[in-house]
């Protein structure tokens, strides 16, 4: 039995509205173990013997199923997902910047997204791996950061996610409890 990190794209938020426990209800359903909803933003832990690319089919056809939406995911293990937050040279957060990592299910999407970021004069970011990149951006400033809006486009949609690293930190230790 492995742990994962589950990572919804576009929920809570443009009208597709999910309760927590109905979400947990659904994943365990599905047959999933130890499903544990974190902040009410698209955030799950579980654990299951399936490898990562099943468990994200399983998972999506479970949101498309249950909920009746277009559902992407991003799944991590519990131990990629502790190896990304180690390697992140940014600060939790501090009193000027808020520290992202963008996760992605398509290494492409993520190339192509890192190089528009790197074309910018003001963005600072750092890859993590093929399937995550850190990024600053001011506080208060996020949503209209350059970065941020390339981030926002459809093309990057269904396979890409963003969250906070203080919402990573706190991920990483719910699946870790799960670990066996």
């Amino acid at each position: 039995m492995n742990s994962y990190a589950v990572f919804l794209r576009g929920i809570n938020v443009g009208g597709i509205n999910i309760r927590m426990a109905e979400l947990g209800d659904a994943l365990a359903s599905a047959g999933f173990e130890g499903v544990g909803t974190l902040l009410a933003s698209g955030n799950v832990v579980l654990a299951s013997g399936d490898e990562p690319d099943a468990v994200k089919r399983k998972v999506e056809k479970c949101l498309r199923d249950a909920f009746g939406y277009d559902a992407w995911v991003v799944v991590l293990t519990a131990q990629r997902l502790a190896e990304l937050v180690a390697a992140c040279p940014y600060p939790e957060d501090n009193k000027e910047m808020h520290t992202y990592i963008t996760l992605s299910s398509d290494t492409a999407r993520l190339d192509e997204l890192d190089a528009a970021g790197a074309a910018l004069d003001s963005a600072e970011q750092k890859r993590l791996g093929p399937e995550a990149l850190a990024w600053l951006a001011p506080v208060g400033g996020t949503l209209d950061s350059p970065f941020s809006k390339i981030s926002a486009k459809a093309k990057f949609k269904s396979s890409t996610t963003t969250r906070n690293l203080r919402t990573l930190v706190k991920v990483r230790d719910a699946a870790a409890a799960l670990a066996p």
